[in-house]
């Protein structure tokens, strides 16, 4: 690291940061700070006996006085550098703080002789360097204090070194072996220990945005029934304040919101039931209920007597839509099949029974009951010829093409053809809004859609506005699991009475119908359309207050639907 970097310092999602965090080797700049503390002393020590020697030999107490004043500015710096500026302390800078010790234990050493206690302080030099420093640098270290004690033993000694100066020697070398092995695993132990940290450091933060980002609700609730975790999705659902509930008892609270979330939580409390695939409604303050898919696990702490339960759930609204939109179109499906069925049977003798009405009407004299009863089957059988057409119609709505369509264009046109059917007065008003709208499909069918849509909004609306939106739908918009996200959305509203309320449920249904003489086939020849498309219908009505079919189709074809 360089030697102006500034100095890690523990990050607040850490066990609590430097007071908790146990290391296997004490911090740099706290070894430095003990070095620093055991300077001065021995620079007081060494200026004490300094001026006792001055009188005897002042040439050399001014020498080691300078020596000592250096030594003190260098502390000085090194302690402004390491607390006040709070640098990394480099291998250079730190090796300058061993040549200073050195130097301050070599002047106690001259001054002392070598067989006072002066000479073991090298010993703590040479062990505490070895920590601090490289391989490298700490057999620097230890050679050059061994050097030192060497030439101030020659430089001091009268006769021949003897034994106990070797010793010294030996004790040097031996103590820096054992402190440099011993430090090296202590630095890779540090060093494992530190990756371990930066590892589960980086595993919560990943876990805390995902917790926090999935579109699912994690809750956890302890064996007190106290709120012990709520991410923002979960306050989002149940519709909380995450910050006034959490640490506070929430099973009250949870049993008014959702009564089933409720009782599986109770149930992993109580007895340690989890629950893998289940259901239940959310009921919010001034909110329709909506439909939750729920699952929870439970975990047991040695010191809880409860176990606590984590609880994951979703807001199921859009598949349940979904489910039910594919549910009708399978029975629509069904009904088609069905429909074409019985209309080949029945057309084909109905035209054989009309035939011979005819024949037998042809032989009867005007005015003759035979003949007006004759005419009254031919009538009726055209009527039922002109239902079963209808049939077969739905029975065969296929997109059978996909090509590029502006259905701006196609609404427009259909709109303009609505305007000249015999049911839609002078008085009608219809509006088409938006602007260029492409997407790939059937032109006919699609005019088809928006034809039933407009025409049967024209008869509910009863000369109110009847108007007609086309516009890129966002994605937002589209249920999740529809199989598509760039979507073309197309809208007809009336400002009619609205949908009765018991037909609404059926309202694409095939033969349910709120107008008198009305088939019932429209809406269901528009629900086969869209569906053809793989797009889906959803309708809004209130009692006075109109009614908005919206439809949103897939702007591009895939190919699996082509074929």
């Amino acid at each position: 690291m360089p030697a102006d970097a500034p100095s890690p310092r523990p990050d607040a999602s850490s066990a609590g940061g430097r007071r908790t965090r146990k290391s296997s080797l004490p911090d740099q700049r706290i070894l430095l700070s003990w070095l620093f503390s055991a300077r001065l002393a021995i620079a007081v020590v060494t200026l004490v006996w300094t001026a006792l020697l001055w009188a005897e030999r002042p040439g050399d107490a001014y020498l080691v006085a300078i020596a000592v004043v250096l030594a003190l500015i260098l502390t000085a710096y090194g302690g402004w550098r390491v607390h006040i500026r709070e640098h990394y302390p480099s291998a250079l800078f730190v090796f300058v703080q061993a040549l200073v010790d050195l130097g301050m234990v070599s002047l106690l050493v001259h001054f002392g002789g070598t067989r006072s206690v002066f000479p073991a302080l090298y010993v703590l030099v040479i062990a505490a360097y070895g920590v601090l420093l490289p391989s490298g640098a700490g057999v620097a270290v230890a050679l050059l204090a061994t050097g030192l004690y060497f030439v101030i033993a020659l430089y001091g000694y009268n006769g021949p070194l003897d034994k106990p100066f070797w010793a010294q020697i030996v004790i040097f070398n031996v103590v820096f072996i054992i402190v440099a092995v011993l430090a090296r695993r202590l630095r890779e132990a540090g060093a494992e220990q530190a990756t371990l940290e930066v590892e589960l450091r980086r595993v919560r933060l990943e876990a805390d945005d995902i917790l926090h980002n999935i579109r699912s609700g994690v809750l956890t609730v302890d064996g007190l029934g106290r709120l012990a975790f709520l991410n923002p999705t979960a306050a989002r659902i149940l519709g909380l304040d995450g910050e006034s509930v959490l640490g506070r008892p929430v099973l009250d609270l949870m049993k008014e919101r959702s009564p089933e979330l409720w009782a599986a939580i109770v149930a992993g409390i109580r007895g340690g039931r989890k629950v893998s695939r289940g259901e239940g409604l959310v009921r919010r303050d001034g909110d329709a209920p909506f439909p939750i898919g729920l699952s929870t696990t439970t975990f047991q702490q040695a010191a809880q007597e409860a176990p606590s339960v984590t609880a994951i759930f979703t807001d199921i609204s859009d598949s349940k839509q979904l489910q039910e939109l594919r549910l009708r179109a399978e029975r629509l499906e069904a009904v088609a099949a069905l429909s074409a069925s019985l209309a080949h049977e029945i057309r084909n003798p109905l035209a054989s029974i009309r035939s011979s009405v005819e024949q037998l009407a042809g032989s009867a004299a005007d005015g003759d009951d035979e003949q007006v009863l004759a005419r009254l089957i031919v009538r009726e059988s055209d009527r039922l010829s002109r239902l079963l057409s209808e049939f077969l119609d739905f029975s065969r709505v296929r997109a059978t093409r996909a090509e590029p369509v502006d259905l701006h264009l196609v609404a427009t046109a259909a709109v303009r053809l609505v305007a000249q059917h015999p049911e839609c007065g002078p008085a009608a008003q219809l509006v088409v809004e938006g602007g260029p709208t492409l997407l790939e499909g059937d032109e006919d069918l699609l005019h088809r859609v928006v034809a039933n849509l407009v025409l049967n909004a024209v008869q509910a609306a009863h000369g109110e506005p009847v108007r007609v939106t086309v516009k890129l739908g966002s994605s937002s918009e589209v249920p999740e699991g529809a199989g598509f996200e760039r979507a073309v959305r197309l809208e007809v509203r009336d400002d009619g009475p609205g949908i009765p309320e018991e037909i609404r449920e059926r309202l694409f249904e095939p033969f349910v119908s709120g107008r008198p003489g009305g088939s019932g086939l429209g809406l269901a020849i528009v629900q086969r359309a869209v569906e053809a498309h793989r797009g889906f219908v959803l309708v809004e009505s209130a009692p006075g207050a109109g009614t908005t079919f919206t439809i949103y189709l897939p702007a591009t074809w895939m190919a699996e639907d082509a074929a």
